[in-house]
């Protein structure tokens, strides 16, 4: 079986991608709940009920976690997911009622296409709808239909993006990431420091390595802030706290790191989340919890753009990794 985040015990995934252009949202599923936590880095975030993710807020656990295209609008599919989870009888019992704890975040996909059509209520529950433990289908789908990597040198100069999963298992015990990259900088194998997808030279025909060119004193292209941005989500079947959720989705961006260049610029909006099932019943500690995080984020991004499609919108060529000589 494909490494993935539905590796990890009491994790779904769903998917819905939108045929009218490259958008799409995903929502990842706890029916039984998980302990959260996040780390938003980038200086341009788009996201839903952080704040309650907290260590020192009461809310311990929630029932899904949305990614979405769309921009701010995106948002609104976190509604859909609610409605489903209610219609499941999921949710966090308040007297009569049960409400749906489903923090989110979105990326900028709007230049790709008619931007008047993002992800609504109608897709978030849609993506639930087609959730299951299988693994979840990776490059231009749900969150990452609409990603591009490396416009730090503008938009004409950039590749495809996409979303991505993997999972680390260590002793009985699983870490996945599920990770939408739509990076301004540069995606690397983490391993070799190669580029794999990223900025294109000015004829578009090779791998420019913006880091490279920034430092040899090449310009980047003036860029809006919140017009890029890597979401995404660490799940483990750890036994874990809110506070250590926390932490996982701190040490996750290590990951991020690893496989983008740069990474948490000003104008990325960069966002993890992690959950805990606790469906192992067990721990490694969270030395070795953290490890895991790191390297399944790493090697999520990287699947992102091993597994996109280049696409052709508007006059505008993206290729996808692989394509260039």
């Amino acid at each position: 079986m494909t490494s993935s985040i539905t590796e990890v015990a009491g994790i779904e995934v769903g998917h819905f991608t939108d045929p009218r252009r490259p958008t799409g949202c995903t929502v990842v599923l706890a029916r039984g709940s998980a302990v959260a936590g996040v780390d938003v880095r980038g200086a341009a975030p788009g996201t839903r009920e952080t704040d309650l993710l907290h260590p020192a807020n009461t809310v311990e656990r929630v029932h899904a976690v949305l990614l979405s295209g769309g921009s701010a609008w995106g948002l609104d599919a976190a509604g859909g997911v609610m409605r489903w989870l209610e219609e499941q009888g999921i949710g966090l019992a308040v007297g009569p009622a049960r409400v749906p704890i489903v923090p989110g975040a979105v990326l900028f996909d709007l230049p790709l296409g008619d931007h008047r059509i993002r992800p609504d209520a109608a897709a978030g529950y849609a993506a639930c709808q087609a959730a299951s433990r299988m693994p979840p289908e990776e490059g231009n789908v749900g969150a990452g239909a609409g990603a591009v990597v490396g416009k730090i040198f503008g938009l004409p100069r950039a590749m495809k993006g996409g979303i991505g999963s993997a999972s680390v298992t260590v002793d009985g015990v699983t870490v996945g990431a599920l990770v939408a990259c739509n990076a301004l900088g540069d995606v690397l194998d983490p391993d070799s420091g190669r580029v794999l997808a990223g900025a294109r030279s000015a004829d578009g025909s090779q791998l420019l390595d913006a880091r490279r060119a920034l430092l040899r004193g090449e310009a980047p292209r003036p860029v809006m802030a919140g017009t890029n941005t890597t979401i995404g989500v660490i799940a483990t079947d750890a036994v874990i706290t809110k506070a250590q959720a926390a932490r996982l989705a701190t040490v996750g961006h290590d990951g991020l790191a690893r496989a983008i260049n740069p990474a948490h610029t000003l104008f990325d909006g960069d966002t993890l989340f992690a959950l805990g099932t606790g469906e192992s019943g067990r721990s490694p500690g969270l030395m070795t919890l953290a490890a895991m995080a790191a390297e399944a984020c790493a090697l999520a991004v990287v699947r992102a753009v091993r597994a996109a499609r280049g696409i052709d919108i508007a006059g505008l060529h993206l290729p996808a990794c692989g394509e260039l000589g």
